[in-house]
Order: structure tokens, then C-alpha cells, then sequence
């Protein structure tokens, strides 16, 4: 499995600002911000549910990351999706870190992932509680 994901229910617009102060709790920014329900309206004229895609990034994590393995940043940031879907209910979806980084086949950069996915855990279990 590539990622883990809660349902809440709430307002789409609170579950964004909960997901955002939950990643900063972990030593996370949000570098992005896209809005993908809003970009297939504009580009494509399609009507989609509220979807954005938030990237996630610890600087001292990603710094640690980059140095190792320069090219990582293909890799990153951890990427967390925030739809609601056809039930009204909200997902939150994070992509698993230590799934997409074993792509790198090296044990430090393991480590690190395991580190990060915690990290993501503990912002996916505060939303639920």
C-alpha cells in the first residue's frame, strides 16, 4: 500500500486548516497547495468535489534526505490529499513515505522514511481523535 487515510467529518474547508496545524505540530509546511477541483473547472470546464493535494515538507528531514541522495526531490514532498467523497465525509490521505522512498534502495534513506512516516501517523491519528 502506497498510503494511509482517515475519514472525518467536518467542513471541508476545517478539516484543510486541522490537517495543516497537525503537520506543523510534526515539524511540517505545506510547500503546495493545488486545487485540483478548481483546475479541472478552469482547464477541462468539469465539475469535481472538493480535492486538493497539500505537500507536505520537514525542512531538517528533507535537508537530512537531499544531502544523502540529491536527486530524492523527485521523490518529495510527501504529498496528503484532502477530498470529500460522494458520501459528504472527508479523506485525508497520506502518501506512505516508506513505501514510495524504498524506490532508493538505501538503508539511510529507510531510515529516515520510517522516521517521517511516524511522523505522519501521528498527524493522520490526531485528525481521528
Amino acid at each position: 500500500m502506497y498510503y494511509f487515510s482517515v475519514q472525518i467529518q467536518d467542513d471541508f474547508d476545517a478539516v484543510i486548516q486541522r490537517v495543516s496545524e497537525a503537520l506543523k505540530v510534526e515539524g511540517f509546511g505545506v510547500l503546495t497547495d493545488i486545487d485540483v477541483q478548481a483546475s479541472m473547472k478552469a482547464k477541462l470546464n468539469i465539475e469535481k468535489g472538493p480535492y486538493r493535494i497539500l505537500g507536505a515538507c520537514n525542512p531538517p528531514l528533507a535537508n537530512q534526505a537531499i544531502d544523502a541522495e540529491p536527486d530524492i526531490g523527485l521523490l518529495l514532498p510527501c504529498n496528503v490529499v484532502v477530498r470529500e467523497n460522494e458520501e459528504g465525509a472527508i479523506t485525508v490521505s497520506f502518501m506512505d513515505p516508506e513505501a514510495v522512498l524504498t524506490l532508493v534502495g538505501r538503508d539511510d534513506i529507510a531510515k529516515m522514511a520510517a522516521e517521517v512516516r511516524a511522523r505522519l501517523l501521528r498527524v493522520s491519528d490526531s485528525l481521528s481523535a
